[in-house]
């Protein structure tokens, strides 16, 4: 069984309408153990709206590849065009962490190279999981998020309540 992390982001449309819809594919090839507050961040790339960023602890008997190619056929069943790098999008469904795995293949790379630079992934994932380590250096995710510019990104009031509902 994978124990692992996914990360959510969205700016267009019904971002928590679809949150809530990935949320419910994923349950048929796992099992949510618990989800992050919501996020709000500024878009990283070119002009767009905001985003709402969460993260879902997550377990599957999915091989991290196969769990990869599920959160592709979720974004496209979202409604998700990949148009431009750093676009905006409906969903973006990311493979954060895996508990004690590393996995470096083409076109998957865990934990996800961007995540400690991120304090939208990586906050959501500390929800999660607030004892995760890099399972590289062994380093704790908390630590390495004292470092991080908060600026951009801000916990939405009230969103730890039962958002998945």
């Amino acid at each position: 069984m994978l124990d692992c992390v996914l990360g959510l982001g969205s700016n267009l449309g019904d971002r928590l309408g679809f949150f809530r819809s990935a949320a419910r594919a994923l349950a048929q090839h796992g099992e949510i153990i618990s989800a992050s507050a919501l996020y709000e961040s500024a878009a990283v790339g070119p002009e767009q709206p905001d985003y709402l960023n969460a993260a879902l602890r997550f377990c599957t008997s999915l091989a991290p590849r196969a769990l990869l190619e599920q959160q592709l056929a979720i974004e496209h069943a979202n409604g998700r065009v990949r148009r431009e790098r750093w676009g905006p999008r409906t969903l973006d469904l990311d493979l954060l962490w895996i508990a004690g795995r590393v996995v470096d293949e083409p076109g998957l790379v865990v934990p996800h190279p961007e995540l400690v630079k991120r304090p939208f992934a990586l906050l959501p994932l500390l929800d999660v999981v607030p004892d995760a380590r890099d399972p590289r250096s062994g380093s704790p995710y908390a630590q390495l998020a004292l470092a991080l510019d908060r600026t951009s990104v801000r916990e939405l009031e009230n969103s730890r309540a039962g958002w998945l509902e």
